[in-house]
């Protein structure tokens, strides 16, 4: 019947009209796409790697940022191709250029992709140049700081100054060895950078100064450390040596006010304080030996105070055999 016809032809337009304003809107999905790639393409292309760290820090702030917007566009993009497939499944219509259009934003989402890859990338490299400036500038004060102290000319005035002196150095010694893997670290950084980095050699010169400098305090450490237990030694000698001196003056003065004595019982006192004596003797010339022995290893070290050392050992040895 007619009615049925028109019926019909109504439907048959309703639905054209839908699969038009499902076209068109599709149309201008991609049209904001594009606007919106567009937009990003232009701050890729403006957009630095950083000067310094604080600013990379922020850049990578923002690109992270950029990327979440990244991924919701993915997601809305993929629904939409989706929905333009379906549109150019059932045939009905399709301007010219639909599937051209869809292509070609295809290919600049992916384009962006590889652009928004290649710019975290340089982010990251630069990222990794200036962290790595940063530990070695933080290192490089360190260690001008340690070579101060390990290059210091105090090494004590006796035995106890000379000895908390040595036990303070050797928490220098633990600290400096601790960072031996820190500056060890600096080459593998440095391999970790891109070949191409345009301040590479910079960085590759500055890593050797360092590793200099490490090699440096180490060295300094280690003599300071030497020169301290030398110092202790000769202050210790002193200190043995004065007890020796002490003990000889004591038995010259005893020796020099002694009386012959006249009586038996004062014979017998007499008789027991040589036997004394004479352990005492034995003791002494041990103690006298170590000295001997201490002396001589000062001064085939080399110790700058070596000929103090054995004149103070000659005038010792000189009054024990008196």
């Amino acid at each position: 019947s007619c009615l049925q016809e028109l019926a019909a032809m109504a439907a048959a337009r309703r639905a054209q009209l839908e699969d038009s304003r499902r076209l068109w809107a599709f149309l201008q999905e991609m049209e904001e796409a594009e606007g919106w790639i567009r937009e990003k393409e232009q701050v890729l292309a403006a957009k630095a790697c950083g000067r310094d760290l604080s600013s990379v820090l922020a850049l990578t702030g923002e690109h992270k940022a950029m990327l979440g917007e990244l991924g919701t566009r993915r997601a809305a993009l993929h629904r939409a191709m989706a929905r333009g497939e379906e549109l150019l499944a059932k045939g009905s219509l399709e301007p010219a250029g639909v599937r051209e259009k869809m292509g070609e934003v295809r290919s600049r989402w992916k384009k962006l992709e590889e652009a928004t890859g290649l710019h975290q990338q340089r982010l990251q490299e630069a990222l990794s140049f200036f962290q790595l400036s940063a530990e070695m500038d933080d290192l490089v004060a360190w260690l001008q700081d340690l070579y101060r102290i390990a290059s210091s000319d105090d090494f004590g005035h006796d035995d106890y100054s000379s000895q908390a002196l040595l036990r303070k150095h050797r928490a220098v010694m633990a600290e400096v060895e601790k960072q031996r893997g820190a500056v060890g670290a600096l080459r593998r950084q440095l391999k970790a950078l891109a070949p191409q980095h345009q301040r590479g050699v910079d960085v590759q010169i500055r890593v050797v100064e360092v590793e200099q400098l490490y090699g440096e305090v180490a060295e300094v450490a280690v003599l300071r450390q030497q020169w301290l237990r030398d110092a202790r030694a000769v202050y210790r000698l002193f200190s043995e040596v004065h007890a020796c001196e002490g003990w000889v003056d004591e038995k010259e003065q005893w020796l020099r006010g002694m009386e012959v004595p006249e009586e038996l019982d004062e014979v017998e006192v007499v008789q027991h304080r040589f036997e004394s004596l004479d352990q005492e003797m034995n003791s002494v010339m041990g103690r006298i030996l170590d000295v001997n022995h201490v002396v001589q290893q000062l001064v085939e070290g080399g110790h700058p105070s070596a000929e103090e050392v054995r004149a103070c050992q000659d005038h010792l040895n000189g009054r024990y055999r008196r």
